[in-house]
């Protein structure tokens, strides 16, 4: 029998990600049954480019009861914009259904306890899809951690880095209010920190951060004007504008296109929801995030992390290294070579052994979007985890609020100058049962 879906927020990501393989690559086992959004241009832009699928029901923002009762759906995907993720979570666990949600989680870490504590009471769990988990260079530092080669670890150095496109795309879209997408420590970086608590199998305790608003926003130095309400793809300063020129032709007829963004396309006409443009100024004064991070981590394990995030650099990808009792290990990714503006090598982790010599590895790459982990995660999603890997990588509820909670901290942080532990922004700690009967997999495993 097929297992049934049913999508709420259909976004790009919705669409490409999960409506696409459920009705093409995995349609022998999964039944897309109904879309839920705000917007009802979604569901047009759905039938354009899914036409065999006119027959899919489609509901409101506030229809979700009535979905689940016409459409008797075995799981809800949560794929709308992060302020969102908490409300249709919450009610599909009430309704005893599983949920798979895309990343953050939520955007608070008082969504994230009530999310735990709404799956501790339900039959249904949560799945997080924190697909940079499944990249096969990723899981390879994951194997070595749990062989051994670097004992207890006790420090990771990891440095991010987006280029002016991608950095200044977070900065044109909703992403850049944070009462939406909780800020980029939150809706970007909890990917990162996901990654570090599964790799070194630790909870994070406490957080002190740095951070500004360096580049975007009213006072950026490259702004050409100021004035609100421009759109870049009718702006007449773009000339003028460095973040557009760099990569875009004068007559806006050519656009550079990302991995997973997309062109944001020449003219409005091919903007296809009714209330939401993706080309909004990136020195709008409404802007009120940061763009720069630096920050320290403290772990329940003794290990301690030192990262920062950058999002507007002239080329992108991240440093990692980490150290432990027994050696340390290093590797170096440069994402979206064609954006680069030099040759970039293949990455490679190189491992130092305490008292022996360097050791490169080199990792077998594969294609798919965030460094080959996107088809690896879907067949796990949707065919069952395979069951041959020695740890557990589909991510849990817990694994969603530890990250998100790092995130709340590190710009608490940043707001209140002080350091803040994860357990207040949890609103005082979640509950033992919830901790022990949440999710598939608790974070550090």
């Amino acid at each position: 029998m097929k297992k049934r879906y049913a999508i709420c927020g259909v976004s790009g990501r919705a669409l490409g990600m999960f409506a696409k393989p459920i009705t093409s690559t995995f349609s022998a086992r999964s039944e897309l049954v109904g879309l839920l959004d705000r917007d009802q241009a979604r569901f047009e832009l759905f039938r354009t480019r899914f036409p065999e699928q006119q027959e899919i029901r489609t509901y409101g923002e506030h229809e979700f009861d009535r979905m689940v009762k016409e459409t008797r759906p075995d799981v809800i995907i949560v794929a709308g914009r992060d302020d969102t993720h908490a409300k249709y979570i919450i009610a599909a666990l009430e309704h005893d259904l599983d949920v798979i949600t895309e990343k953050p989680m939520v955007t608070t870490g008082e969504d994230a306890r009530r999310v735990m504590e709404a799956e501790s009471a339900s039959k249904g769990t949560v799945t997080v899809t924190f697909n940079y988990r499944y990249a096969p260079i990723h899981t390879k530092i994951k194997e070595m951690l749990l062989e051994g080669k670097l004992g207890r670890i006790t420090s990771i150095d990891l440095n991010w880095y987006l280029d002016t496109y991608h950095g200044s795309s977070y900065f044109k879209r909703w992403n850049r209010v944070r009462e939406l997408s909780g800020g980029l420590s939150i809706h970007k970086c909890t990917h990162h920190f996901d990654l570090v608590n599964w790799w070194i199998g630790q909870q994070p305790v406490e957080v002190f951060a740095y951070g500004a608003l360096n580049y975007y926003g009213a006072e950026g130095e490259a702004n050409p004007k100021k004035e609100d309400g421009r759109f870049c793809t009718t702006c007449e300063l773009t000339n003028e504008c460095d973040y557009y020129s760099r990569w875009n032709t004068r007559s806006k007829t050519i656009q550079v296109q990302d991995d997973h963004l997309g062109s944001l396309g020449a003219v409005k006409s091919k903007f296809p929801y009714s209330d939401y443009r993706p080309d909004q100024c990136i020195f709008d004064s409404q802007i009120d995030i940061e763009d720069t991070y630096a920050a320290t981590v403290k772990y329940n394990g003794g290990a301690l992390l030192s990262y920062s995030v950058n999002f507007s650099l002239p080329y992108e990808g991240y440093r990692l290294a980490i150290n432990g009792t027994k050696g340390r290990l290093e590797s170096v990714e440069y994402h979206m070579p064609s954006r680069t503006p030099f040759p970039t090598p293949v990455q490679t982790i190189d491992y130092y052994p305490l008292f022996g010599s360097k050791e490169t590895i080199h990792v077998v790459h594969r294609e798919g979007g965030h460094g080959g982990g996107d088809p690896l995660l879907l067949e796990d999603l949707f065919m069952g985890e395979d069951l041959r890997r020695p740890y557990r990588i589909l991510s849990g509820a817990v694994d969603g609020a530890f990250s998100v909670a790092t995130g709340e901290a590190v710009w608490r942080s940043v707001k209140e100058h002080r350091p803040v532990t994860i357990e207040e922004v949890l609103s005082g700690g979640f509950s033992e049962k919830a901790l022990s009967l949440s999710g598939k997999g608790v974070a550090g495993q």
